[in-house]
C-alpha cells in the first residue's frame, strides 16, 4: 500500500508540474499546489506522513498481511 501511495504522490506531483510550467495555474494556486507538492514528495521519499498520525492511520505491514 505504501508503494502505491507514492506512486499517486508523484503523479500529482507530476501533473502540478506540468500545470505549473504550461502557464495553467494562477498566481495563488501555483504557491498553494507547490507547498503542497513539497510535502508530497517529502512525504514520499521519508515513507511517513505526518498527518496520519493524529488519525491513527497506517500503511505499514501487520504481520497478518
Amino acid at each position: 500500500m505504501r508503494q502505491v501511495i507514492a506512486i499517486i504522490r508523484v503523479a500529482l506531483v507530476a501533473l502540478v508540474a506540468v500545470l505549473y510550467f504550461t502557464h495553467q495555474l494562477s498566481p495563488v494556486a501555483a504557491v498553494i499546489l507547490g507547498i503542497l507538492t513539497v510535502v508530497f514528495v517529502l512525504t514520499s521519499v521519508i515513507g511517513v506522513c505526518p498527518l496520519y498520525l493524529p488519525f491513527g492511520i497506517s500503511t505499514k505491514r501487520t504481520a497478518a498481511e
